[in-house]
Formats: C-alpha cells, structure tokens, sequence
C-alpha cells in the first residue's frame, strides 16, 4: 500500500493544479493517473481561457454572461468564484511561462468567444490547453510532486455508514497498467478527483478515448450525488469523420458558417440575429441540425466552416494547427475550401456534486474540471470557460484538501437543506441488474464495529477489487466489452443527442437495461497480466454504462427545454417548475431521483432569469 498526505485522481488540468496547489500547502501529494500527464485531453483544448484583464471589463460581466449562458441553472456562488479567480490564475500561469499569443503592443491577446459580452479569451493560438498542460507539468516536476502514471484507478476506499453524508473516503484502489499489480493508495488528509468526461458514452464525441467517466462513476456508487447529468454540451464544429474538434476560436477570428445553398444561417434562417456564428454553442448546434434536417445540409450530414478570407497570414498565426487537421482527417485545405463541420459530443455540465472548494458531501473526498458540478456551467457550458474551471476549482480543490481554510462554502451538497424527491417514469428498473442491497452496493466498504481505521478501508477496498478482477479473469466465455459498449454509444448518439423525445429516451433506457443484463456475462479474452487494455476497457465499460443511464434519466424526467437540453414535448423554459438541479444517487444500487433549487443570489446581486437570446 501506498500512503500520501492527498491524493489526486487525474493528471489533466485539474488534476495537475490540484497537486500543485496541496504540494505549496506542504502537503505530502501524489498524483494517481491512467495516463502519462502530458497525454490528458487537456492537451486537446484548443479555443482559450476566459478571464477578465482588460479596461471596460469585469468579473461580473464575466459572471454576468456565464450565468446567461448557464440559462440561469448556474449556482451564483460557484459562478462568481470562477470569475474573479479566474484573472489570477491566468497571471500565474504567464508567470510560469505559459506562451500566450500576444499582440503587437506586447499585451496578452484575447479575442470574441460566443456568448460573451466582451473578447476576454486569452489564448495560445489555437492550442491552448496543450501549452496550459505542459506548463503545469513543468510546475509539477520542479516541486517534486510524486507521479504514479499508467495506474487506473477502479474503485475508492470509502465507509459504509448508511446515510452517504456520513462517510469518509480513506483512499483509493489501482491498477498497475504496465504489472498488473493491484494496490491501495491511502490519503490521510484526502483524495480529489480529476478524471474528466464521459465523452465516451457516444460514438461521435470530441473526447479522447480514455475519458469514460470514471472518477463520476465511482463517486456515484460510493453514494455521492451526480448532478444535472442530462445537460451535453454538443460542439457546433466537429470533423464528421472522427469527431475532432474544430475550435470555437476560428468563428471567434471571423470563420462563417454557409449551409447548402450558400447561405450564413446563422442570420438569414434568424437563429441569431445579433451574435450570428457567436451565439451560444447550443444555439449554434440546433441551428446545424435544422438546416441538415430541412435539407439544406450538405451530403445531408453537415454544414461549411469557412475561414478563406481572414487571410494566409492571420490563419497560420493563430490557428495552424486546425489546417493540419482539416487536412489529415478530412483532406480538406481550409486555406483554399471550406472546412465540413457538424455537432458533436464535446462535454459534461453535470457529474459530481460539489461546493465552491471542490468538496463533496463525503468526508475527504473533492472532485474538479469536468468530472465536478459545482455548478459553474448550469445547462450550457460558455466556451472558454472549461479551462478556468480546471484552475480555479483545481487550485481550490488541492488547497482544501491539504487543509486550507478557504471558508464556509454557500453551496451545500448531499441531501441537507431544502431538497425534494422525484420520479421518472421509466420503461424499464433502472440500476444494477440483481443489486447487493446493502451499502458495499454503494460502493461503501463494510468495516468492523467501533472506530474506522483508514488502512483497514483501503484493504477491505483492495481485496473486493481483486475478487472483482478476478471473476473477470477467471470467466472462459462470455460477452466481450466492446460489443456492449458500442450498443450503448449507439443508441445515446441516437437517441440522447442534441434534439431529444420522450419515446426515443425510453428506447435508449431499455437499451441500457439489456447492455446490463449482457454485461453480466461479460469476459476478459486477453490472460496477461501486462498492458492488460481489455481488463480496463471492460471495467471502463460498467463505467460508461452507469453514466448513460444518469444521463438519459435525467433527459426523460426534465420536461422542459433549457440550455443544452431540448425537449420535443416541452418546447419552453419553465422557470417555474424546473429552475432545480437534477440529482441522482445510488441509494443501494436503483438510481434515487431528487432535486434541490438554483442558487441565483450572488454576492452583491440577484441574477433574475430572463429570456436568452442571442
């Protein structure tokens, strides 16, 4: 067993922040990842960092215009934290060596970004989150910060008392990718979560075929709450190909978007009169999808992204790499042709209940970046502000856990305060297939009476991870993972995407329900114990099928349109039934359904919902 003061689950954006800032606490930290750091999908954002520097700008413009493009589901305190962190945190980041683009006058660059008052994106050309990844992991070797990479963490050492707001998690269990040695990692102080999104649920995402959701998955079974799950930020530029993005900064220089017969939709269809191609990237990725469904798409599967006329120059210099990528996915040179783009799967609002400091209701556990909802983003994520969110809560997150006094957060997490039950109504009983229907089921480790050692969680966890390993080793046939985990990426890109009805829901959940029942057959076919990728796609897969489920739950119970959530049957916002969070818990392995009310009383206003439009 390996012991450390923090743990952190994760070394993208988040995670890496994270570990810095528990480290400059003197906290004894490690970091606990899949991947290599400098591999995370950090490395593949590419648009920018939102933060207020410039006279004629603010934070609570910022705040102002998240909350906005939230469609006023954002809680105001996690909001406002965002924002006025967010300056900060950039400045450290150039003190640290980060190369943002600068303009002539030598000053930071920032440009337009859809949904924003003001061109507060900051940027690195257009490979932002790749300069941001290595500069951080730089940080992180000079402080010395313990590094385990290739280990996959699958389960967390947490108690088994029965009220999740009473538990505390003690640690983590990992896999060693490159031995296959199953271990414990003890955090005596506490354990953040850093493992970003569930891109992985669809089959035409944005997302890295690492990000499967897990540190969402197993907070969820270890009983802490998932949030607004059902909101998926669906990217209006996607190569149709392969799902790379196309980086929101090419429309943020000037890029046009023309459907079939040549038109700028965006204005001439009235989608958005004032900010045309830089509205809100909900409102870009509907209006796509309706000019493919009236027939106005080209090959009836996308529309043209063209960014001819900014010039050779100003291209090259601020967006090179996405002319390499329309030429080696697509064969397209977007310096001499239009570029095809069509919405794709790009990122989570919901996952892991948490306050302002990253904590969540079970003792010593933290989660941040995508993996977390605090929530910053409401029912619609603002582009360029996924970044921020790394290093804010990122920073708080590590701070927290080492023991910082941060102060009392606003926002409360578990069911404490004002909440209230509700009910979907589903085809099918959602959850495990044959629950435990006790608290391991939860993810909870059962521990002697009396007082619970922390290195006595961890072993128990330890031990109930290589009982589970090794059923899926010793099974000789069976299914295999990857023919479950394409059914369901089928049926939720199918059915769960951007527009939504109720009986294509219902279908993807009875899809779900049987991808359950096959998945209890499933098997290992490869014997190794080294580079074993199929043992870890098979856990990964329970994963996946765990967050589909919260996902188009929560889609089904939510009968209203709002942010990123489109709804056949209910066409309007309803303020007045569904200005909430969906919550969803474990709650002995059947989904419990609840919600608690929006935060809009920030620290000197009320932020009034109003109509959204662009």
């Amino acid at each position: 067993m390996y012991e450390h003061d923090v743990i952190v689950v994760g070394a993208g954006g988040a995670g890496l922040r994270a570990a810095i800032a528990a480290q400059e606490e003197g906290a004894d930290v490690a970091i606990v990842s899949k991947l290599h750091p400098v591999r995370s999908h950090t490395g593949a954002a590419e648009g920018g960092i939102n933060a207020a520097l410039r006279e004629g700008d603010s934070w609570q413009d910022h705040a102002y215009d998240t909350m906005k493009g939230s469609d006023y589901l954002g809680d105001a305190p996690a909001i406002e934290t965002l924002c006025q962190d967010s300056p900060e945190e950039v400045i450290q980041l150039e003190h640290w060596g980060m190369a943002f683009s600068r303009d002539d006058d030598g000053r930071v660059s920032q440009r337009p970004f859809g949904g924003l008052s003001f061109p507060r994106t900051t940027y690195a050309g257009a490979e932002t989150g790749h300069q941001l990844l290595h500069t951080m992991y730089e940080q992180l070797v000079k402080r010395g910060v313990t590094v385990y990479d290739e280990w996959y963490v699958s389960d967390l050492a947490v108690t088994d008392e029965s009220r999740p707001e009473d538990r505390t998690c003690h640690g983590v269990v990992a896999y060693d990718i490159q031995t296959g040695e199953l271990s414990g990692f003890r955090a005596t102080e506490g354990v953040v979560l850093a493992t970003g999104g569930p891109g992985q649920v669809f089959d035409h995402t944005t997302n890295a075929v690492a990000n499967t959701g897990d540190g969402v998955a197993m907070a969820y079974r270890a009983g802490v709450p998932m949030e607004d799950m059902e909101f998926i930020q669906f990217h209006p530029t996607t190569l149709p190909s392969t799902g790379v993005l196309i980086t929101e900064g090419v429309r943020g220089e000037g890029g046009i978007l023309y459907n079939a017969d040549g038109e700028r939709f965006m204005f001439e269809h009235g989608y958005a009169n004032n900010d045309g191609e830089l509205a809100s990237r909900d409102v870009v990725s509907r209006a796509e999808l309706t000019e493919v469904n009236e027939g106005r798409g080209i090959d009836d599967e996308y529309v043209h992204l063209d960014m001819r006329h900014l010039g050779e120059n100003r291209i090259v210099d601020r967006l090179e790499n996405i002319v390499h990528l329309s030429k080696d996915f697509e064969g397209v040179n977007p310096l001499e042709e239009p570029m095809p783009v069509k919405p794709g799967q790009h990122y989570a609002m919901g996952g892991i209940e948490t306050d302002e400091n990253g904590e969540t209701c079970v003792g010593g556990l933290y989660a941040a970046g995508e993996c977390a909802c605090a929530s910053v983003h409401g029912s619609n994520r603002l582009g360029g502000n996924a970044l921020p969110e790394l290093i804010v809560f990122g920073k708080r997150a590590g701070q927290h856990a080492a023991g910082k006094d941060l102060g009392a957060a606003e926002i409360e997490t578990g069911q404490r305060g004002e909440y209230e039950l509700g009910e979907v109504d589903a085809p099918v009983e959602p959850g495990e297939v044959e629950p435990a229907g006790d608290a391991v089921a939860d993810g909870g480790v059962a521990a002697d009476a009396g007082t619970v050692d922390g290195h006595d969680v961890v072993e128990r966890a330890i031990e109930r991870e290589r009982r589970r390993i090794r059923a899926l080793m010793d099974r000789e046939e069976g299914v295999q993972h990857a023919e479950i985990r394409s059914d369901v990426q089928e049926t939720m890109t199918r059915n769960v995407n951007v527009f939504r009805e109720e009986e294509g829901l219902k279908r993807a959940l009875e899809d779900i329900a049987e991808a359950r029942e096959r998945y209890g057959d499933v098997f290992v076919k490869d014997p190794s114990r080294t580079f074993n990728t199929d043992l870890i796609q098979t856990i990964e897969t329970r994963n996946i099928l765990d967050l589909a489920e919260a996902i188009t739950l929560g889609a089904l119970a939510r009968k209203e349109f709002r942010g990123a959530h489109w709804r056949a049957e209910a066409q309007e916002r309803d303020d007045d039934e569904w200005l909430k969070h969906t919550m969803l818990s474990w709650n002995d392995g059947s989904p419990e359904l609840w919600y608690k009310p929006v935060i809009l009383e920030g620290e000197n206003k009320t932020y009034e919902p109003k109509i959204r439009s662009y």
